[in-house]
Protein backbone atom coordinates (compact mmCIF):
# COMPACT_ATOMS: atom_id res chain seq x y z
CA UNK A 1 0.00 0.00 0.00
CA UNK A 2 3.05 2.40 0.86
CA UNK A 3 5.74 0.80 -0.92
CA UNK A 4 7.25 3.37 -3.86
CA UNK A 5 7.87 1.94 -7.03
CA UNK A 6 11.74 1.71 -6.64
CA UNK A 7 10.96 -0.52 -3.94
CA UNK A 8 8.95 -2.64 -5.49
CA UNK A 9 11.31 -2.91 -8.89
CA UNK A 10 14.57 -3.90 -6.76
CA UNK A 11 12.63 -6.94 -4.86
CA UNK A 12 12.95 -9.80 -7.06
CA UNK A 13 11.47 -13.23 -6.63
CA UNK A 14 13.94 -15.23 -8.02
CA UNK A 15 16.84 -14.20 -6.31
CA UNK A 16 18.63 -11.25 -8.13
CA UNK A 17 20.52 -10.53 -5.29
CA UNK A 18 23.17 -13.31 -5.49
CA UNK A 19 24.17 -12.07 -9.24
CA UNK A 20 24.63 -8.36 -7.67
CA UNK A 21 26.94 -9.50 -4.89
CA UNK A 22 29.06 -11.77 -7.71
CA UNK A 23 29.23 -8.52 -9.55
CA UNK A 24 30.43 -6.57 -6.61
CA UNK A 25 32.79 -9.17 -5.56
CA UNK A 26 34.47 -9.57 -9.55
CA UNK A 27 36.39 -6.93 -8.92
CA UNK A 28 38.23 -7.50 -6.48
CA UNK A 29 39.08 -11.09 -7.40
CA UNK A 30 40.36 -9.36 -10.39
CA UNK A 31 42.94 -7.05 -8.84
CA UNK A 32 44.06 -9.96 -6.76
CA UNK A 33 44.44 -12.28 -9.95
CA UNK A 34 46.37 -9.23 -11.29
CA UNK A 35 48.47 -8.62 -8.35
CA UNK A 36 49.39 -12.55 -8.24
CA UNK A 37 50.65 -12.90 -11.33
CA UNK A 38 52.64 -9.49 -11.48
CA UNK A 39 53.84 -9.20 -7.81
CA UNK A 40 53.43 -12.21 -6.12
CA UNK A 41 54.53 -14.70 -8.61
CA UNK A 42 57.70 -13.55 -10.05
CA UNK A 43 58.86 -12.62 -6.46
CA UNK A 44 58.59 -16.43 -5.43
CA UNK A 45 60.93 -17.37 -8.57
CA UNK A 46 63.27 -14.97 -7.57
CA UNK A 47 63.93 -15.91 -4.14
CA UNK A 48 63.97 -19.57 -5.12
CA UNK A 49 66.90 -18.80 -7.78
CA UNK A 50 68.30 -16.78 -5.00
CA UNK A 51 67.81 -19.51 -2.63
CA UNK A 52 69.73 -21.67 -5.43
CA UNK A 53 72.80 -19.33 -5.74
CA UNK A 54 73.42 -19.08 -2.24
CA UNK A 55 73.12 -22.80 -1.82
CA UNK A 56 75.69 -23.41 -5.05
CA UNK A 57 78.24 -21.53 -3.99
CA UNK A 58 81.40 -23.34 -3.97
CA UNK A 59 85.64 -22.94 -3.29
CA UNK A 60 86.86 -21.06 -6.11
CA UNK A 61 83.90 -18.68 -6.79
CA UNK A 62 84.28 -15.14 -7.37
CA UNK A 63 81.33 -13.86 -5.12
CA UNK A 64 80.20 -9.87 -4.85
CA UNK A 65 79.00 -9.05 -1.01
CA UNK A 66 76.14 -6.52 -0.39
CA UNK A 67 78.52 -3.82 0.22
CA UNK A 68 80.20 -4.05 -3.01
CA UNK A 69 83.14 -6.02 -2.11
CA UNK A 70 84.13 -8.97 -4.84
CA UNK A 71 86.10 -11.24 -3.77
CA UNK A 72 87.41 -15.30 -4.72
CA UNK A 73 85.72 -17.61 -2.03
CA UNK A 74 88.21 -20.09 -0.29
CA UNK A 75 86.37 -21.41 2.23
CA UNK A 76 82.81 -22.59 2.39
CA UNK A 77 81.27 -23.08 6.45
CA UNK A 78 79.04 -24.89 7.89
CA UNK A 79 77.83 -22.32 9.77
CA UNK A 80 76.13 -19.89 7.37
CA UNK A 81 79.62 -18.03 6.58
CA UNK A 82 82.30 -18.17 3.60
CA UNK A 83 85.73 -16.95 3.46
CA UNK A 84 86.62 -14.58 0.81
CA UNK A 85 89.67 -13.33 -0.52
CA UNK A 86 89.66 -9.98 -1.22
CA UNK A 87 93.73 -9.34 -1.61
CA UNK A 88 96.56 -11.44 -1.63
CA UNK A 89 97.17 -11.40 1.92
CA UNK A 90 93.39 -10.43 3.16
CA UNK A 91 90.99 -13.11 4.01
CA UNK A 92 87.41 -11.74 5.03
CA UNK A 93 84.52 -13.80 6.77
CA UNK A 94 81.49 -12.68 5.03
CA UNK A 95 77.68 -14.34 6.12
CA UNK A 96 76.47 -15.96 3.35
CA UNK A 97 72.80 -13.97 2.95
CA UNK A 98 74.75 -10.88 2.36
CA UNK A 99 76.45 -12.07 -1.15
CA UNK A 100 74.63 -10.45 -3.80
CA UNK A 101 75.87 -12.44 -7.14
CA UNK A 102 78.03 -14.82 -7.93
CA UNK A 103 80.06 -13.92 -11.09
CA UNK A 104 82.46 -16.77 -11.90
CA UNK A 105 81.55 -20.56 -11.10
CA UNK A 106 84.77 -22.11 -9.42
CA UNK A 107 85.57 -25.61 -9.00
CA UNK A 108 83.26 -28.75 -8.85
CA UNK A 109 81.17 -30.01 -5.79
CA UNK A 110 83.36 -33.43 -6.30
CA UNK A 111 86.69 -31.03 -6.11
CA UNK A 112 85.77 -29.95 -2.79
CA UNK A 113 84.82 -33.48 -1.63
CA UNK A 114 89.01 -34.58 -1.26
Amino acid sequence: MFVTDAFAQAASPLGGGSSELLISILPFVAVFAIMYFLIIRPQRTQMKRREEMLRNIRRGDTVVTGGGIIGKVTKVMDTGELEVQIAETVKIRVVQGSVSDVRVKGEPLAANAK
